[in-house]
C-alpha cells in the first residue's frame, strides 16, 4: 500500500472517524426531530372495558324504565361491555418563532457534527502519515547503517591484507577498534528495525486492520524539499476559514444563540388548531337521542377549534433563559481560546518546519563534506599514508550526517502534513519566482549604426 492508499483507507476505518460519523448520524437525526416540531402531534386510544350496569330510559333524557337502572344499589341488571375510542390533534400555526429557531439550531448542529468528522478523518491522516514517514526514515536507516557496515568490512578486509605482510601501519589494536564500531553500528542497525516494527504496528492500528490481514506498506526515498514555506500571516487566514475545529465552534455558536431566542420567545404563547374525535357505545344502556341529556354510555363527537397555549412558570423561565445565556457566552469564550490555540499550533508547526528545511540544507552540505572525507581516508589508508583512527572517525561522521539529513528529510514531510492539519487543507512549498528584472527592449532608433 502506498501513502495515498493508506490515507485513504485511514480517513475512512479509523475507530474516531467511525466515533465521529455515528455522533454525526445523531446530530442528524436530531435535526430531523427538530425540522418535523411543526408536524401535529395526533394521540389516539382505543379501549374496552366492563362489565357496565344497566342503564335504560326513553332515550330523550327521561326517566329510568327499569328497575335496575336505578343507581346506589347492587341490582345491576343486564350488564354489559363498553367500547371506546378517539383522536385528539394539535397543529402549532405560529410559535414567534420558536419552531423556526429550532430547526435553524438543528442545521447548525449538523454542521458542527460534519466539522467534527472532518477533524477525526484530518487527524487520522496526520497519524498515518507520521507513521509512514517514521517508516521510511526506519528503512533509511537501516540503509545508511547497512551502507556503514559495508565500508567497515571493506576497511577489515584492508586491515587483515595489510596484517598479512606485517605492515608497521597496522596492528591488532585497529582490529580491536574496528570490531567495536562495527558492533556499535549492529546496536544501531536494531533499534531502527524496531522502529520500523512499530510504525507498522501503528500503521495496522490506524487503518483498522484485522489481526489475521497483512499489511504491506510501499515506501519512498524521502524526498528533497524544493521551494519555501508560506509566511504565517497567510496561513493563520486560511486556518480561519477551513480549520474544522474553528467550523464546529461557529456552529455551535449559531445553535446556542437559537437557544437563547427560543428561552426568550417562551414568554410568549403559542397558537395552534386543535382537534378531537370521539365515539362511546355501551351494549346495557340507552343512547339518549336529546342534546340535553348527559350521557358517558355512548357518545360520537368531533370538534376543531383555535387554541392558545401558555405555562405561567415565570420563575423556571427566567432561569432557564440565564443558564442559555450563560452556555451562549462560554461557547465564545471557546471560540476565542480555540483561535488563540490554532495560532500557537500554526506558528509552532511552521517554525519547526522551516528550521527542518535549513537542517536539511546544511546536513546536504555535511554529508557531502564527509563522504569526501570517507572516500579520502580510505584511499590513503589502502595505499599506506592514513591511519585507522582517521578512517572510522570518516566512516563515522558520514553515517551521523546521512542520519541527521534522513532525520531533516523526515522532519520536512512530518511539518508539511502537521501544517496542513493545523491549516485545514494541503500546504505545499512554494517555489518562488524568479524576479530579476530584465531590461527592456532597445528602440532601433536608438541603436548604433
Amino acid at each position: 500500500m502506498t501513502l495515498p492508499e493508506l490515507i485513504e483507507r485511514a480517513r475512512k476505518n479509523d475507530h474516531r472517524v467511525k466515533e465521529s460519523q455515528a455522533q454525526l448520524q445523531w446530530f442528524r437525526a436530531k435535526y430531523e426531530e427538530a425540522r418535523w416540531a411543526w408536524f401535529p402531534r395526533v394521540e389516539s386510544y382505543v379501549a374496552v372495558a366492563g362489565p357496565t350496569p344497566e342503564a335504560r330510559n326513553d332515550g330523550i333524557g327521561g326517566p329510568p324504565t327499569t328497575k335496575s337502572t336505578l343507581m346506589y344499589d347492587l341490582d345491576f341488571g343486564q350488564v354489559g361491555v363498553q367500547f371506546r375510542a378517539g383522536a385528539e390533534a394539535l397543529l402549532p400555526i405560529y410559535t414567534f418563532g420558536k419552531l423556526d429557531a429550532l430547526e435553524a439550531a438543528g442545521a447548525k448542529g449538523v454542521e458542527a457534527g460534519e466539522a467534527l468528522s472532518s477533524r477525526a478523518a484530518d487527524e487520522a491522516e496526520l497519524q498515518v502519515s507520521q507513521a509512514y514517514w517514521g517508516l521510511t526514515l526506519a528503512r533509511a536507516g537501516v540503509h545508511v547503517i547497512d551502507d556503514t557496515m559495508k565500508r567497515l568490512d571493506d576497511a577489515k578486509e584492508t586491515l587483515d591484507r595489510l596484517r598479512k605482510v606485517d605492515s608497521p601501519q597496522v596492528s591488532q589494536m585497529d582490529l580491536y577498534k574496528l570490531d567495536f564500531y562495527r558492533q556499535q553500528a549492529e546496536v544501531q542497525r536494531h533499534a531502527a528495525m524496531q522502529g520500523e516494527e512499530f510504525a507498522l504496528s501503528a500503521i495496522r492500528l490506524l487503518v483498522a486492520a484485522s489481526p489475521d490481514e497483512v499489511i504491506e506498506v510501499k515506501t519512498e526515498n524521502l524526498p528533497d524539499p524544493h521551494g519555501q514555506l508560506e509566511p504565517t500571516d497567510k496561513l493563520l487566514e486560511q486556518a480561519l476559514t477551513h480549520r474544522p475545529e474553528l467550523r464546529a465552534v461557529e456552529a455551535g455558536v449559531a445553535a446556542r444563540e437559537q437557544e437563547v431566542l427560543i428561552r426568550e420567545r417562551m414568554y410568549y404563547p403559542d397558537f395552534g388548531i386543535a382537534g378531537f374525535a370521539r365515539w362511546v357505545w355501551t351494549t346495557s344502556a340507552t343512547r339518549q337521542r336529546s342534546p340535553f341529556a348527559y350521557d358517558p354510555y355512548n357518545d360520537l363527537s368531533a370538534g376543531i377549534a383555535l387554541v392558545s397555549r401558555y405555562t405561567w412558570d415565570f420563575p423556571q423561565k427566567s432561569a432557564l433563559l440565564d443558564a442559555a445565556r450563560a452556555e451562549l457566552d462560554k461557547m465564545k469564550a471557546q471560540r476565542d481560546l480555540i483561535k488563540a490555540g490554532v495560532r500557537l499550533e500554526l506558528e509552532k508547526a511552521h517554525g519547526e518546519t522551516r528550521g527542518a528545511l535549513v537542517r536539511v540544507e546544511k546536513q546536504t552540505l555535511a554529508e557531502k563534506s564527509a563522504r569526501r572525507w570517507a572516500t579520502a581516508a580510505f584511499a590513503a589508508f589502502d595505499l599506506g599514508t592514513g591511519d585507522t583512527r582517521d578512517l572510522v572517525e570518516s566512516f563515522t561522521a558520514l553515517a551521523s550526517a546521512s542520519a541527521s539529513r534522513a532525520q531533516a528529510l523526515h522532519d520536512v514531510q512530518v511539518g508539511l502534513k502537521t501544517l496542513s492539519r493545523s491549516v485545514g487543507q494541503p500546504v505545499l512549498l512554494q517555489i518562488p519566482y524568479d524576479v530579476t528584472p530584465v531590461a527592456p527592449p532597445v528602440s532601433d532608433a536608438l541603436k548604433p549604426h
